[in-house]
């Protein structure tokens, strides 16, 4: 049983979606303010937390923040309906998705579902044991990568998007294809998730010694992991 960790101070929704998760087979325990919430996300007992952004004691930015210094648990963040930016920072900062307010709980289930896929290993289930392309190696059974040598710390979506790229690596993969393989759903052009992993993904790998970029855009169709 998946137990969810859910920081939020508006205790009704807790109780919703506690109740609507456990009908679905998860275990769930809530924290109602950032200070508790930073705490119980540390303490390895959760597979994933939904943590909303306005928080008593300490904000859901800075609860991220400090969680990613620790820990790449997957994180989904509920922020407020049309609040684009709060979106992006989220995602800048760390988050594996997130979900705007007032939210559908069957959207939030397959979230998490997809979410879960993705740590379970699921997502790469069938791929090689090693996949190296130059000085990066990826190991889809532990879910690890390393860059020269050293580890490269990832999140869930951040270690799929760049599993499918370096399988296609010279090639160019499309965001269509990278979202409804990756994201588990369909690209909208209002949705910046896809890019804000990709860009998030630019700055861990850094560039080559000679000033390449690794994953360049191919404007209005996908992104291509660079060979040389």
């Amino acid at each position: 049983m998946s137990k969810i960790l859910i920081v939020d101070d508006d205790d009704e929704l807790c109780e919703l979606v506690s109740e609507y998760l456990g009908a679905e087979g998860f275990e769930t325990e809530c924290a109602h303010d950032g200070e508790s919430g930073l705490k119980r996300a540390l303490s390895h007992e959760h597979e994933m937390v939904v943590l909303d952004v306005m928080l008593p004691k300490m904000g859901g930015f800075d609860v991220l923040r400090n969680l990613r210094k620790e820990s790449q648990l997957p994180v989904l963040m509920l922020t407020a309906r049309g609040e684009e930016t709060e979106r992006i920072v989220g995602l800048e900062i760390g988050a594996d998705d997130y979900l705007p307010k007032p939210f559908n709980p069957r959207e939030l289930l397959a979230r998490l579902k997809a979410v879960l896929r993705r740590t379970s290993g699921e997502s790469t289930a069938g791929l090689p044991e090693n996949i190296s392309v130059g000085d990066l190696e990826l190991s889809p059974a532990s879910r690890s990568a390393r860059l020269s040598g050293e580890e490269l710390p990832l999140t869930s979506v951040e270690f799929d998007l760049l599993a499918a790229l370096i399988r296609e690596a010279g090639n160019v993969v499309k965001r269509e294809d990278l979202s409804e393989k990756v994201l588990e759903r369909e690209l909208s052009p209002y949705d910046r998730s896809l890019d804000m992993h990709i860009s998030n993904l630019r700055k861990k790998l850094g560039q080559r010694a000679d000033g390449s970029d690794r994953i360049k855009t191919v404007r209005s169709v996908g992104y291509i992991y660079t060979v040389v």
